[in-house]
C-alpha cells in the first residue's frame, strides 16, 4: 500500500509517518506537505534514507498537484491548528482546513481510494458535564473549531453523496516529541528553560484531555485498517487536568531536571487575559473506538510528560534553530503586551 498523508512534516503527521514506516515494512509513505511555519523536514531526518518515503512539497488547495502524486489511500493531517492564530485571521483556516480539504475528497472520489480525516474534539464545543459522544451535536466556539467542523460535515457528505470510503477521527490534546513551541506543552518547557514568563489565560481553570502522539497514531493506524467507511471516533484518554495544574506540574518536573528552585520556576507564571471565546471543558468517551477497533491508549500521562520534557532538553538545537524565527515574533505579538496584569 502506498499512503499519501498529507501534512506529513508536522508535529502528529510526523509522528504518523514514522509510525507507519515502523508497523508496515510492505508500505510506502508520500509526505505531501506545504512547508508553512509548523511544518519542519528536520522533524523526518531519520526516515529520509529510506525507499519506501518520499517527500513532495506542495498545497493541498492545488488539485493539479494532487493529480501528479501516486497513492492508494490518504491519511489527511494538514492544517491550521491554532486556535489564537484563528481569532487573529480566520482566512488561512477556511482555504486550508475547508477548501483543502475539498480538494483531496474529489481526488478521493476521482481513485475511489480511502480517505481519513483527523479531525478534532473542538468541534463539540465546551462541556461542563459528562462527555461528548460521536452523535453530539457540532457546536465550535473558534474559527478553527468552526473550519474543522466544516471540513467534517464535507467529508461526511462525499460519503453520502459520492460513495467514497471516508472516516472521521476526532481526537484530544496532543503532546510529545516535534511539538511547535506555540502550543501549550512546548511553550511552557521551553519558557521554562529560557526563564521566559509563562501565560496562563484567564483563571487556568479550563480542562483538557491529553493523549501522548503516538497513542494518538497508532489510533489513526486502527481507524484506518479496521474502521468502518462513513464512522466517527473519538479518540482520547479520559485524562483530564486544568492548564494551571499541567502549568505547575510541568515546571516541577522542568526545575528538578535542572536542579532549579520549584518556587522560582513557578514564578514565571503569568496570567493574562482571557482568549475570546475561550471553550472551559472539552471532554470526549472513546468507549466506540475502543470496541470497535480494539485500540487503548498505552501511555501514561506521568510517563508520557515525562519523556517530552527529556526529549525537549535533549533537543536543545532543534528547538533553538524555530524559536529564533517565527515563534519568538508570534509570542512577542500575542503575549508582549499582556504579561504582568
Amino acid at each position: 500500500m502506498k499512503i499519501l498523508i498529507t501534512g506529513g512534516a508536522g508535529f502528529i503527521g510526523s509522528n504518523f509517518v514514522r509510525h507507519i514506516l515502523a508497523s508496515y515494512p510492505d508500505y510506502d509513505v508520500v509526505n505531501f506537505d506545504k512547508l508553512t511555519y509548523a511544518g519542519n523536514l528536520e522533524n523526518l531526518s531519520d526516515c529520509e534514507s529510506s525507499d519506501r518515503y518520499s517527500f513532495v512539497k506542495g498545497d493541498i488547495c492545488d488539485p493539479e498537484a494532487l493529480k501528479k502524486l501516486e497513492f492508494d489511500s490518504i491519511v489527511h493531517f494538514a492544517a491550521e491548528s491554532h486556535v489564537d492564530r484563528s481569532i487573529l485571521d480566520s482566512q488561512p483556516f477556511l482555504q486550508t482546513n475547508v477548501m483543502g480539504t475539498v480538494m483531496l475528497l474529489e481526488e478521493a472520489k476521482r481513485r475511489d481510494c480511502t480517505f481519513l480525516h483527523v479531525s478534532t474534539d473542538e468541534v463539540y464545543g465546551s462541556i461542563g458535564e459528562g462527555y461528548f459522544y460521536e452523535d453530539s451535536p457540532l457546536m465550535p466556539n473558534s474559527p478553527y473549531a468552526a473550519s474543522k467542523a466544516s471540513s467534517d460535515l464535507l467529508v461526511r457528505s462525499y460519503i453520502k453523496t459520492h460513495k467514497i470510503k471516508g472516516l472521521i477521527t476526532r481526537c484530544s490534546n496532543n503532546y510529545g516529541p516535534f511539538q511547535f513551541p506555540e502550543k501549550l506543552i512546548p511553550l511552557v518547557i521551553l519558557n521554562a528553560v529560557n526563564k521566559r514568563p509563562i501565560p496562563v489565560y484567564g483563571d487556568g481553570m479550563n480542562v483538557r484531555d491529553w493523549i501522548y502522539v503516538v497513542d494518538h497514531c497508532r489510533a489513526v493506524d486502527a481507524v484506518l485498517h479496521r474502521g468502518e467507511s462513513g464512522e466517527v471516533y473519538n479518540v482520547g484518554c479520559k485524562n483530564e487536568m486544568t492548564n494551571i495544574r499541567l502549568v505547575e506540574l510541568i515546571l516541577g518536573k522542568v526545575a528538578e531536571k535542572l536542579g532549579r528552585d520549584e518556587k522560582e520556576v513557578l514564578s514565571l507564571i503569568e496570567y493574562v487575559d482571557d482568549r475570546k471565546g475561550h471553550d472551559r471543558r472539552y471532554a470526549i468517551d472513546p468507549k466506540k473506538m475502543e470496541d470497535s477497533t480494539g485500540w487503548k491508549p498505552e501511555t501514561d500521562f506521568a510517563d508520557g510528560i515525562a519523556s517530552t520534557i527529556e526529549w525537549y532538553l535533549s533537543n536543545q538545537k532543534w528547538w533553538e534553530r524555530i524559536t529564533s524565527g517565527d515563534y519568538m515574533n508570534y509570542y512577542k505579538a500575542q503575549y508582549g503586551d499582556r504579561l504582568k496584569r
